[in-house]
């Protein structure tokens, strides 16, 4: 009992943390004229991966590597499937030409570039410090562009996060600090009490990280996307996502494999499985994001389904490897065909809107 309500609380403090960090963070970055749209890529993408990078450097230095690793690549996988899957059933979510061009083959690159790194069992701390390297210029060229900022992302950030001139700076201090903390000890409940749970049931801590650990780490983004698709800010709720796996992949794991004294070790189950299938989910946003510029909600739909099968197809593995196997068998007959029927939809819907908008340009 007391380790359920363990895991429970550091969830709970993890969403917390996340969110006074990412206030106060946001608002002291806009008290100093920092660009808002380079505060959303950074500051707000920091937050809301923060859980991530508490639970990931948390299990690092308690020698849990299975947990740091599965946490990040299940976090990409929840974000993509379930994140992106849930808020495009609430509506469809609409994807800036940016994502397109730069932030989703970005994504794409650095989920490839991951998964060779750990090809060889380990993701090094040299490997780390590159990771974090292209995170720094990503940063750094987000910086050059948003000297082109509109003034209605000024306008919807001064919505979202308020004024910072309302606040003192000591108030915005004081949550960061307060964020940090929540953090740290969030971290810690969350990793001791998962890892416990899975030693009791046999369950592996990879599969328990890939998992439970990802949904609650993913919290932040679950929140921000539903809401912000709810509210008709469609286009927040991709770009949240996107830049938090840019974040997860760069930052997350990079920085824990620098600081870590041996790097982050991958096991051979998550090499040959888990992060083909983060990959998979990577490039599978590309074709869908581009025909349309907009996730319809059957697309959503299938985003759900297979994070659905996924995770079921981890517990059966884990509790009943027979079954589990026959899972994977099945699913490898419905998962191409249903992938290439979405794409088939997609592509039919962008062709009827390609043709509406010639006969009202003929009109």
């Amino acid at each position: 009992m007391w380790l359920a309500l363990q895991i429970i609380f550091g969830f709970v403090l993890l969403v917390g943390g996340g969110e006074s960090l990412v206030r106060g963070a946001a608002r002291i970055a806009a008290a100093f004229k920092i660009s808002p749209l380079v505060i959303g890529l950074t500051v707000v993408a920091f937050g809301t991966s923060a859980p991530e990078l508490g639970v990931s450097l948390q299990a690092a230095f308690a020698g849990k590597p299975d947990v740091a690793i599965g946490n990040v690549v299940g976090s990409n996988i929840t974000n993509v499937l379930l994140v992106l899957g849930t808020s495009a059933l609430v509506a469809p979510l609409i994807v800036s030409s940016q994502l397109i061009r730069l932030d989703v083959p970005l994504m794409i690159a650095a989920s490839l570039c991951v998964w060779g790194m750990g090809a060889d069992g380990n993701i090094s701390r040299v490997e780390g410090a590159v990771l974090f390297g292209i995170l720094v210029i990503y940063i750094a060229f987000s910086i050059w562009k948003s000297r082109s900022e509109n003034k209605a992302v000024v306008e919807g950030f001064a919505a979202e996060y308020g004024d910072p001139g309302q606040t003192s700076l000591l108030t915005d201090i004081a949550l960061i600090v307060t964020g940090l903390a929540l953090l740290t000890l969030g971290a810690g409940w969350l990793v001791d009490g998962a890892v416990t749970i899975a030693a009791s049931l046999g369950v592996s801590e990879l599969v328990i990280s890939l998992t439970v650990i990802a949904v609650g780490t993913s919290l932040p983004e679950v929140v921000t996307s539903v809401v912000a698709s709810y509210r008709g800010e469609r286009d927040i709720a991709v770009g949240n996502v996107v830049g938090s796996n840019l974040f997860n992949l760069l930052c997350v794991l990079g920085l824990t494999s620098a600081v870590s004294s041996t790097g982050v070790s991958v096991t051979d189950e998550a090499i040959a499985f888990d992060m083909p299938v983060m990959v998979a989910v990577a490039v599978i946003c590309l074709p869908i994001f581009w025909l349309e510029g907009v996730i319809r909600r059957h697309e959503g739909a299938m985003f759900l389904s297979y994070y659905l099968a996924y995770t079921t197809f981890l517990v059966l593995s884990a509790t009943l490897p027979a079954w589990g196997d026959s899972f994977g068998n099945a699913m490898e007959f419905v998962v191409v065909p249903a992938t290439l029927l979405t794409l088939g939809l997609s592509f039919y819907h962008a062709r009827k809107k390609s043709r509406q908008a010639q006969q009202v340009e003929q009109s």
